[in-house]
């Protein structure tokens, strides 16, 4: 009897952990995670206030601006992250309808007094003193909505009514809104997320196939919806910015400017801070452009580490998976895998010219305060999901051990 007692008490105490406590996979896994993450992080407040540093001087403001307010968000995320991860998931997912409601409110305050326009997207709320952008905010609301409704329809995710209603609609509805305020990157983005959210949960490929096929066909009509963007993808595919001189200050402007920093850059990089793309070359260079600012600075060899660094992160998403076996962990850990990994290959294949610029930022690393709060506080989910997970499987260690000391 005191035997149980011990174990119990283990299992318990680390009800309350970060990290599982009992060693093993999960564990191992946990750490990597958390530990890419702030590695991520830590980069991006480093690139955000180099990138940052000479506009924010010659407008007057403050040269430590970058870090201050980039690590502010950091340290407020992790917070929130860390906050996250102690509530259950039962919680969470009770809750998720109150932050969709939450999330389309602040959606539509964006065409309100309250909502602005920058860089061509009305997609910005100012709310006294802070800025924020919904679009970003809703990845994570969706996230953690679609990923509820999944695990209560688990047993019912093959007929494809269940699959499609309600997810479909209010997911159309929120790619709607961003689409009217001409946000075609976090469309792309929205809808890879949702994809994986289905696809880990083992929806069968025929109904998957049948919602992609509907995607596609949607994105592009919202996407004819908004002049600009067509002009801009017939750019794309009209003009080689590399010999086309006729253009080089105008729509290839920066694209041409990501090209040179990255060239520039070389194998090992020009130094942190010495960048001269940033001197007014480069423009958004914290924000949608900053992988080239990292690739001029630190080099090929830096650049590769933080690719490398999302291969890992994504890896480590997957094997989490195999050991969260509850249908809600296993859409959350599916979509957070789906938003990091098609987000950084869409940022970073504007930066190289692969596709058209989107305005999609750089996970963990951009400027922005909105996404990397989402970003850290979706993390918090997996947290609680890999916490509960845990407790589980020590919860089962103890009761066969106590039925082994009653035998």
């Amino acid at each position: 009897m005191r035997q149980q007692t011990v174990i119990l008490d283990q299992a318990v105490e680390s009800r309350w952990a970060i990290v599982p406590a009992r060693p093993g996979r999960l564990r191992n896994l946990t750490i990597v995670l958390l530990s890419v993450v702030l590695l991520l992080v830590a980069v991006g407040v480093l690139m955000v206030q180099s990138a940052s540093q000479v506009v924010a001087i010659s407008a007057g403001r403050h040269p430590l601006e970058g870090v201050l307010r980039q690590g502010s968000y950091a340290a407020l995320g992790i917070a929130l992250m860390l906050g996250i991860s102690r509530i259950p998931t039962a919680v969470l997912r009770r809750y998720s309808w109150l932050l969709l409601l939450g999330g389309f409110a602040l959606q539509a305050l964006v065409y309100s007094p309250l909502g602005y326009e920058a860089g061509g997207n009305r997609n910005w709320l100012r709310l006294g003193p802070v800025s924020m952008q919904p679009a970003e905010f809703m990845k994570f609301v969706l996230l953690l909505w679609v990923s509820a409704v999944i695990a209560n329809k688990a047993r019912l995710l093959d007929r494809w009514p269940h699959v499609v209603i309600p997810i479909l609609p209010v997911v159309a509805a929120s790619m709607f809104i961003n689409i009217l305020g001409g946000d075609l990157g976090t469309l792309v983005i929205l809808a890879a997320l949702v994809f994986g959210c289905l696809y880990f949960s083992q929806v069968r490929l025929r109904i998957l196939a049948g919602i992609a096929g509907v995607a596609a066909l949607g994105i592009t009509a919202m996407t004819l919806v908004k002049p600009n963007r067509v002009v801009r993808i017939m750019h794309f595919f009209e003009v080689d910015c590399l010999t086309d001189a006729e253009h080089a200050y105008a729509g290839c402007w920066q694209t041409l400017n990501g090209f040179w920093a990255l060239a520039n850059g070389g194998v090992l990089g020009v130094g942190v801070g010495n960048s001269t793309a940033k001197w007014h070359w480069l423009p958004e260079a914290e924000n949608d452009f900053v992988f080239a600012i990292l690739g001029e600075e630190l080099g090929f060899l830096g650049a590769m580490v933080v690719i490398l660094a999302f291969v890992t992160l994504a890896t480590v998403l997957m094997g989490l998976m195999a050991c969260c076996q509850t249908p809600f962990a296993r859409a959350v850990l599916g979509g957070l895998c789906a938003w990091i990994t098609a987000q950084m290959i869409a940022n970073v294949s504007v930066v190289l010219g692969f596709i058209p610029v989107l305005g999609v930022p750089l996970p963990f690393i951009s400027a922005g305060g909105t996404s990397l709060l989402s970003l850290l506080m979706a993390v918090g989910v997996v947290l609680a999901c890999v916490r509960e997970a845990a407790n589980a499987r020590e919860t089962d260690e103890a009761r066969a051990a106590g039925s082994g000391d009653l035998a």
